[in-house]
């Protein structure tokens, strides 16, 4: 497929991010505690209170830099355990009515998180959930790319074409389509930078499960990583295999969470393997 870069993996977010920009990624789990000590363990990431509108909330830091959030679940909500990025927006409110307008659904907001900012979460016409963030005084994902900080946001679908229609209408992507043969794959772009794939993996998706997107995390050791997970009681969901631009692994934690390990041997590529049995 045609090149595509990924991010910068040491940029440091100092103004508000573009529309449309990978600014965030949040998991909802039903045990906070036992979720914060497995990450914790497996990317030494530190935790700190953050906005507690949706109930009990901790920002993980790394250094000093933010890199993700966990919060939890009522006892009585018995929904998908699963990484969810958050897309920047200018107006919240605005892209929630764009979403429904252009096939999405809205779950939950526009809601205002305290001081840092306005968000929604909405789902794409095929399913995949995402959130929308309007930032405040929380500009989103302070380092990406090193270990244990995201590195990539990819979402995995039935086809490209319609749900790639969606995200450009709301957030203006440009694309570029893969050009190796039979890939349904699309690089999504902001101001010529690449932010984002869409992966078709057609029948490939299962059923009981529908589209979802996929958060890669960096790390030092792939190898090494999963076994740590093993040990953490997570499970491998697609082991670790060579992609065009690294090792990558598949794995859950305890409570079902699925995310891809990855360590890049070439900084700042797009994986063009999908996580497409996940």
């Amino acid at each position: 497929m045609t090149e595509a870069r990924w991010p910068d993996s040491r940029r440091v977010p100092t103004a508000r991010p573009a529309p449309g920009t990978p600014c965030w990624v949040s998991l909802m789990a039903h045990d906070l505690a036992a979720t914060q000590e497995f990450y914790a363990q497996l990317f030494g990431w530190t935790y700190r209170p953050g906005p507690q509108q949706l109930g009990p909330y901790v920002r993980a830091f790394l250094d000093d830099r933010e890199v993700a959030g966990i919060g939890e679940l009522p006892a009585d909500r018995r929904l998908p355990i699963a990484w969810t990025p958050y897309l920047a927006s200018d107006d919240a409110g605005e892209t929630a009515e764009m979403a429904r307008h252009c096939g999405g659904t809205v779950g939950v907001g526009p809601l205002d998180a305290a001081e840092a900012g306005r968000m929604v979460i909405a789902s794409d016409p095929a399913g995949a959930v995402f959130g929308i963030w309007q930032p405040a005084e929380h500009l989103g994902t302070a380092v990406a790319g090193v270990p244990g900080a995201p590195a990539w946001n990819e979402l995995v679908t039935r086809e490209t074409a319609e749900v790639g229609k969606f995200y450009r209408t709301l957030f203006g992507y440009t694309e570029e389509a893969s050009g190796a043969p039979d890939a349904d794959v699309l690089t999504l772009y902001l101001q010529g930078r690449a932010v984002a794939s869409v992966h078709g993996v057609g029948d490939a998706l299962p059923r009981d499960r529908g589209a979802y997107w996929m958060t890669y995390f960096e790390t030092a050791d792939v190898d090494a990583a999963v076994a740590r997970v093993g040990e953490l009681g997570g499970r491998v969901v697609r082991p670790a295999r060579e992609g065009a631009y690294g090792r990558m692994a598949t794995v859950a934690d305890p409570e079902g969470a699925v995310f891809t390990l990855v360590h890049t041997e070439r900084s700042c590529q797009e994986p063009v393997e999908s996580a497409r049995t996940a």
